[in-house]
């Protein structure tokens, strides 16, 4: 059994880990493109993800290995990835079962496009009805007060990280408090 500096043997063509072999026809394609694999150290991967988000006009997947060693690093990309970008997190245990759901996700594609969550165009309307109707259930926020904060916020983890002083310039003192003690007390 090859371990993880050892590269495999892909017919005459000796493939180290962390890299792919395909056929000249997917070079330039969609899918070559958006495939790219990035070590989560310090915060440089935060700016390679909202760059994929950027250019993707596509929902996108993440796909993070969670292992005993990379598991202390899953909350932060967890809350980055789903809270601030709204995108999908995927964890998988090792690059196998990454290529497995990379595959089976090809497959589906190519059966039907439109019955795959994934592959389904953005709704950003709904996506901001959603968000804009979270926020006015925070108690003594209302239409005019959610839409003030998610202009200065922009979304829902800014919103909860906000401090008083920066919620009192958008809300008033008494709601501001409010709203911090909504996100920080513990029920």
């Amino acid at each position: 059994m090859p371990n993880e500096t050892t590269p495999l043997r892909a017919g005459a063509v000796n493939v180290p880990y962390g890299h792919v072999i395909g056929n000249e026809k997917w070079k330039g394609s969609q899918i070559t493109q958006g495939i790219q694999a990035d070590m989560v150290a310090g915060n440089g991967f935060k700016r390679r993800l909202v760059q994929f988000r950027n250019v993707c006009n596509l929902q996108g997947i993440i796909i993070v290995e969670k292992t005993q060693i990379s598991n202390q690093y899953f909350p932060a990309v967890q809350k980055f990835v789903v809270l601030e970008l709204g995108m999908t997190l995927v964890p998988v245990a090792n690059q196998g079962e990454a290529a497995q759901f990379i595959i089976q996700l090809v497959h589906e594609q190519m059966k039907d496009g439109a019955s795959n969550p994934f592959l389904n165009k953005r709704s950003p309307t709904l996506l901001e009805a959603s968000l804009f109707e979270t926020v006015q259930q925070i108690p003594g926020v209302g239409k005019t007060k959610a839409l003030l904060l998610l202009k200065q916020f922009g979304n829902i983890y800014q919103l909860c990280n906000a401090s008083i002083p920066e919620l009192e310039e958008v809300v008033g003192r008494t709601l501001a408090q409010q709203i911090h003690t909504f996100f920080t007390c513990a029920i």
